[in-house]
């Protein structure tokens, strides 16, 4: 269990800071459950930790921030359920657009959004647009994504690209097909998040999350705030990132994203 550390975000050293921390927010139905009431109000009572947590790394200068809202695996889920989601993120794009474009966040959305609801997924387009030219954090919403499901979406441009002559099958590089999916915008992945104390990514950035670190809590969602965020970031500075290398090797000074991309290629 990861224990809460009583240091304030603003005690963190902006050096030491991911910049890029993704989410895989678990545990809401539990929350709402353990309570005696419906599992949609568990989800209604995270929307707050999402906005929360979201304030705390933009203040501290985050550069993107990705959020497991809706997997490509939770349209299984009982209609009534996955509708009351969809009035739930309607409600959030509404909610939170003055604060995101206030705030010179720019949203971004992966995943198959053209399933998403037109009460959805017009307000998430309009957002979108709207905060196009924003650039001091990103927040990307995964809905109806899937790790799997985008790694597979890549291969299939590759192959595509590959047939039409574009490129050279022995060009298709790790960093070239990092190119191909939809994160390619974003910051190298540095810290992974999970609440309700399950310890797997569940189909979440597979390919993103090679070298990222993990930080798994038993906080379930809703009670996931601004002092627990800091707690997972205090927990992220104290680690040590050698990409492949050895810890001598970054005490020597060497270039440790050289490292990453080396290990990543496997030479």
């Amino acid at each position: 269990m990861a224990m809460m550390d009583p240091a304030p975000p603003e005690a963190l050293r902006p050096s030491a800071l991911p910049r890029h921390v993704a989410v895989i927010m678990d545990g809401n139905g539990r929350w709402a459950s353990a309570r005696g009431l419906p599992r949609i109000e568990g989800h209604r009572v995270g929307a707050e930790s999402v906005r929360s947590v979201t304030r705390t790394a933009r203040k501290l200068g985050i550069q993107a921030l990705t959020l497991y809202a809706f997997s490509a695996q939770n349209w299984a889920r009982p209609p009534a359920e996955v509708a009351a989601l969809m009035e739930l993120l309607r409600d959030y794009l509404v909610g939170e657009r003055g604060e995101i474009l206030d705030n010179d966040i720019r949203l971004r959305a992966i995943g198959d959004t053209g399933r998403l609801p037109a009460i959805a997924r017009d307000p998430l387009e309009a957002l979108i647009a709207d905060s196009a030219d924003n650039s001091s954090m990103i927040l990307t919403l995964a809905l109806s994504y899937g790790g799997r499901e985008s790694i597979a979406a890549a291969c299939r441009q590759a192959m595509i690209e590959v047939k039409s002559g574009q490129r050279a099958p022995e060009s298709m590089e790790p960093e070239a097909f990092s190119a191909l999916l939809p994160t390619a915008a974003l910051p190298p992945l540095d810290l992974v998040i999970r609440t309700s104390g399950e310890r797997r990514l569940s189909n979440f950035l597979l390919w993103e999350a090679a070298y990222a670190e993990l930080y798994f809590t038993d906080e379930l969602w809703p009670d996931f705030r601004r002092e627990s965020f800091a707690a997972a970031l205090r927990d992220y500075e104290q680690r040590e990132r050698r990409f492949g290398q050895t810890s001598a090797q970054l005490d020597a000074g060497h270039d440790t994203m050289a490292g990453e991309k080396g290990a990543i290629a496997g030479t």
